[in-house]
């Protein structure tokens, strides 16, 4: 029932779903499932042991699967986990896992990478994350839920962005990002927090001014950052505060971009 254009390669082994389109000069590998009604556009590499979800669709001359781009990397059996609906654009990398850090490269559902987007090798993707044209995650990052990632804009390995934040365009994010919190600057500041995401998906008036209040007492309460935090979580009455502190005192290997820092 797939539509697979005469001039794509398909290797042995590989799982086409149902109602798929691979257009002309695709490549399939032999490890590669692809889930029903996943479309290639044209000159798609599908590569490595890499698994692609329902309704995805993957633009021109996008590599997805390859090896990872760390000397570390010696040929093992490592993975690649797409969920379903992303857009994937044109030109777009993804890298599969390394033994090292867990062995998968994941994205969930619902995504956007845009033209030039790089995600590197381990990392996980939430779903509806957008990372907007030439945004790069390096290796081992966690990017959480309805996280947009700006143009040009890079983060550093092993660097969390947690749920609902927004990194601004031409930014270095060199440490962890807030639940919902905003960035920008060259070398990433935390700058507030993201108001107008809040708003567009409906959160209450009263969390978003929970919120407000939660970044003033970590802008400007006494103590360390992390003091402040469990503090916050001492008597946070809403979830999206609690958000933000569980992922304070969570485990990380960076640290914390500070307000005013």
């Amino acid at each position: 029932m797939s539509q697979i254009h005469p001039s794509a390669i398909i290797e042995d082994g590989a799982e086409i779903g149902q109602d798929c389109v691979i257009g002309p000069f695709c490549f399939v590998g032999a490890q590669v499932k692809l889930g029903d009604r996943v479309e290639l556009k044209s000159h798609v590499v599908v590569t490595g042991d890499t698994t692609i979800g329902d309704d995805s669709v993957i633009f021109n001359f996008a590599v997805i699967g390859e090896i990872p781009q760390d000397l570390k990397f010696k040929g093992e059996n490592t993975r690649l986990e797409i969920g379903k609906r992303n857009r994937i654009r044109e030109h777009v990398t993804v890298n599969a896992g390394t033994e090292g850090g867990g062995g998968v490269t994941r994205i969930g559902d619902d995504c956007l990478l845009m033209a030039g987007a790089h995600v590197a090798h381990d990392v996980q993707i939430g779903n509806r994350v957008i990372m907007v044209n030439h945004s790069g995650a390096a290796g081992h990052c966690i990017i959480e839920d309805d996280v947009i990632v700006g143009g040009l804009s890079g983060l550093h390995q092993w660097v969390r962005v947690g749920r609902g934040a927004i990194i601004g365009a031409l930014t270095m994010v060199p440490s962890d990002v807030i639940p919902y919190g905003l960035v920008q600057a060259p070398r990433g500041k935390l700058d507030g927090l993201n108001l107008v995401g809040l708003k567009r998906r409906g959160v209450p008036r009263a969390d978003i001014s929970a919120l407000r209040a939660a970044f003033r007492e970590l802008s400007e309460g006494d103590g360390t950052f992390m003091e402040r935090a469990k503090r916050l979580g001492e008597g946070a009455d809403s979830e999206y505060v609690q958000r933000i502190v569980d992922f304070v005192t969570g485990e990380s290997d960076r640290s914390f971009l500070t307000p005013g820092k």
